[in-house]
């Protein structure tokens, strides 16, 4: 595949040629970026890029911690799911996490999944792995509970713990009972009726959309001048998201279970087994899976597959592999957000070309100027493409893209694709390089860079209407304050109106409503109810919780971890806030630097600087991301504004939840009852750190058979000692 990195700087393209100051930047950048694609993917069924630079990003997140363990966070998107479920759904809490696969591109890094499981095992490197090899469905995740044979409650995966109800909607597609009814004799085998009476069984799989019925839909909203669909799985998941179930009834939506969540009985011995019960039990499961015992026999079903996926009707991205013994998968467990026991082996992406025919620039969030390749609208792999990021000015120079340009772009299952190459013999006569704005298009202010950091941004701030509004729906998404009623399209109608300008003027709306010339309830779409439930909404978010206030405010490399990690440790918005003044303006004598303007040596001496960065896990970008935050007089005016119109709750210390929450383990020697690599998975589930060496930190050493220097190293430490059976003990307990 091409090199999906490419518009990092050259000189920082690998992860190990990144100091740790840089890696640190990178991963919170990473995670900003990942933020804002699962939002758009899963909440919005509106996704910005493909599923190989989608993909990229993860694997550059997850090689920087490999290198840098110390920086991975509690909001590492390495240990998160999908996206927390949208405002507009009823929440519903699954029984069984919903987790998320870890993917796989190459046959040697199949080979390495399967070396990984056979270590971890304990089982010889030649011994055979029989696997369940599956088509990976490119639609959307649903659960659906069952109580005694009859459907109750579906939902989508969300966040993997917390999805969306959809159960109106998804009794139009899954069955209504999950097993025939029988007048007379015994039960057919496999028949789940024979289960318990009181027996439960959830359900898993994905809903999709087959071509034939996507190409229909699409051509019925053309005719009805109603949104087209830019492919099958958005179709699918936009016709599944309805708050009215009789849209989703309407449009042709299939399915296939691939699993099972919490059940009152085990299914069967294998994967396989669960699969040919739940098919009995008039399920549809996917006719195309097949067994496989090895690498070869893997990849034969693999390139088949592939060969022969245009066949299909429905669209697929790649293949799954399941560890078929659910013995072996019961031991493998979990690592982060994605089972030991499986791994997704994804297709190629698809390339074509096409003409840029204009670059535009946008402003995020945080000041981040993008430039979009506007692309004369060409079908790649079944979908419309018409726009393509180019990420930043560096990237643009990289590829030396002009207006247009005969271009290759790249895609692998969404609208947004990768420009990967440049056809210059193609290039007009005339063309002109592009030249990069040195001023925000939004606000005209000064665009810069930071640092070595790749992307410039404005420096307008607030003042900057791209920015403000961006950070108005930051300061009331689902995470932060979450308003209800007061979504992204309300928050742009406002701030066209003038209504809300600042976070503070949402808490004081209402108050200016009474004298209004012009009221909202007189708007067309909206009426008295309609602004009372808004006022209600906003009056139910008057009390926060001080890390999503923090978050909420979106000051740059300050995510939902660091807020949390402020919040812990501060207690209260007036200590957090006491800190930060005194970070940036502490006391000076004669002659020193203006107040307000910190300069690193006067950082050096500051108390407050040097006890934020002893917070573990608070480094000095987000540090210098606070003291750039409040040293800025309209912040701090914010800040007061909020105070006088909102009560933010103090923290709560964590509590302990294990008797090795906390505790630093070590293990020695060779484990009789599970291998060194299961014990430290389930030390880290009970919250304890698993480390190499043996220090005057370390809680436990836990002795195996034919220990070495670390036990006379703990002896020597005063560290405690125990034996397997004594550490299992604990981990009980």
């Amino acid at each position: 595949m091409t090199d999906l990195f490419s518009r990092i700087s050259p000189d920082k393209l690998l992860p190990e040629r990144l100091n740790a100051a840089e890696a640190a930047q990178e991963l919170v950048r990473l995670a900003q970026e990942m933020a804002h694609h699962d939002r758009r993917y899963y909440q919005e069924d509106a996704p910005e890029i493909s599923d190989a630079e989608y993909d990229a990003l993860r694997h550059r997140n997850e090689a920087i911690e490999r290198l840098f363990p110390h920086l991975v966070r509690e909001d590492s998107p390495s240990k998160k799911v999908g996206a927390a479920p949208a405002e507009k759904f009823a929440e519903v809490v699954h029984s069984v996490p919903m987790l998320s696969l870890n993917n796989a591109f190459t046959e040697a890094e199949v080979e390495d999944f399967f070396v990984r499981v056979r270590r971890f095992l304990g089982l010889a490197e030649d011994a055979e792995i029989e696997v369940l090899c599956e088509p990976k469905i490119d639609g959307l995740s649903f659960s659906a509970r069952y109580a005694r044979g009859k459907f109750v409650q579906g939902s989508t995966r969300g966040d993997g713990v917390t999805g969306e109800d959809i159960t109106e909607n998804l009794r139009h597609i899954i069955p209504a009972r999950c097993h025939p009814e029988r007048s007379e004799g015994s039960p057919a085998v496999g028949d789940l009726s024979a289960m318990p009476q009181d027996d439960r069984l959830e359900v898993r799989g994905e809903v999709y959309m087959s071509r034939g019925d996507f190409d229909a839909l699409n051509r019925r909203q053309e005719a009805e001048g109603k949104k087209i669909f830019a492919n099958p799985r958005n179709a699918a998941a936009g016709s599944l998201r309805q708050l009215d179930s009789t849209i989703t009834a309407a449009r042709q939506l299939h399915y296939f279970v691939y699993g099972w969540g919490q059940v009152s009985a085990p299914l069967a011995d294998t994967q396989s087994g669960a699969m040919e019960r739940l098919k009995t039990a008039e399920f549809r499961v996917n006719e195309e899976a097949r067994l496989a015992r090895n690498v070869q026999e893997v990849m034969a079903f693999y390139t088949n597959l592939y060969e022969h996926r245009a066949e299909l009707p429905y669209d697929i991205d790649g293949v799954v592999y399941k560890v078929n013994r659910l013995d072996y998968q019961q031991r493998l467990g979990n690592v982060g957000r994605a089972p030991r026991w499986a791994i997704a082996h994804k297709f190629p992406a698809e390339q074509g070309q096409t003409i840029v025919e204009a670059i535009a620039v946008q402003v995020g969030r945080t000041g981040a100027l993008t430039p979009v390749a506007h692309l004369k609208p060409i079908t790649v792999g079944g979908v419309v493409v018409a726009r393509a990021t180019l990420h930043n000015k560096d990237e643009i120079a990289r590829l030396d893209v002009r207006v247009g340009d005969t271009v290759t772009i790249q895609r692998a299952g969404d609208v947004i694709p990768q420009v990967v190459s440049v056809d210059v013999e193609k290039r007009p006569a005339d063309s002109q390089p592009f030249v990069f704005p040195e001023t925000c298009p939004a606000c005209g202010s000064a665009a810069f860079r930071e640092d070595d950091d790749v992307v410039i941004r404005c420096s307008g701030g607030l003042i900057c209407p791209a920015q403000a509004r961006e950070h108005l729906r930051h300061f009331v998404s689902r995470n932060a304050f979450d308003i209800e009623g007061l979504g992204e399209k309300q928050v742009e109608l406002f701030w066209e109106k003038g209504l809300i300008k600042n976070p503070a003027d949402i808490f004081t709306l209402e108050k200016r409503q009474e004298t209004s010339a012009d009221p909202i309830c007189a708007w067309k779409g909206f009426g008295d109810k309609s602004v009372e439930n808004l006022f209600a909404g906003i009056n139910r978010r008057r009390v926060i919780a001080l890390e999503r206030f923090i978050f909420a405010l979106g000051i740059r490399h300050i995510g939902e971890g660091t807020a949390r990690l402020l919040a812990q440790h501060y207690g209260s918005f007036g200590a957090w806030r006491v800190a930060m003044m005194a970070m940036c303006h502490p006391e000076r004598s004669e002659g020193s630097h203006a107040e307000g303007d910190p300069s690193p040596a006067a950082q050096d001496d500051n108390a407050a600087y040097t006890a934020l960065l002893a917070i573990n896990g608070i480094g000095e970008i987000a540090a210098d991301a606070l003291r750039g935050f409040f040293v800025e007089k309209h912040n701090l005016a914010l800040l007061d504004a909020l105070a006088e119109e909102i009560r933010i709750q103090d923290t709560e210390r964590p509590r302990q939840d294990s008797a090795l929450s906390g505790k630093t383990l070590v293990f020695t020697g060779t484990l009789t009852r599970m291998t060194r690599q299961e014990a430290k998975a389930r030390a880290e589930r009970l919250g304890a750190k698993v480390t190499g060496s043996v220090t005057g930190n370390t809680d436990y050493v836990i002795l195996g058979e034919d220990a070495g220097s670390k036990r006379k190293k703990a002896e020597e430490l005063g560290v405690k000692i125990l034996t397997e059976d004594e550490w299992l003990e604990l981990a009980s307990s």
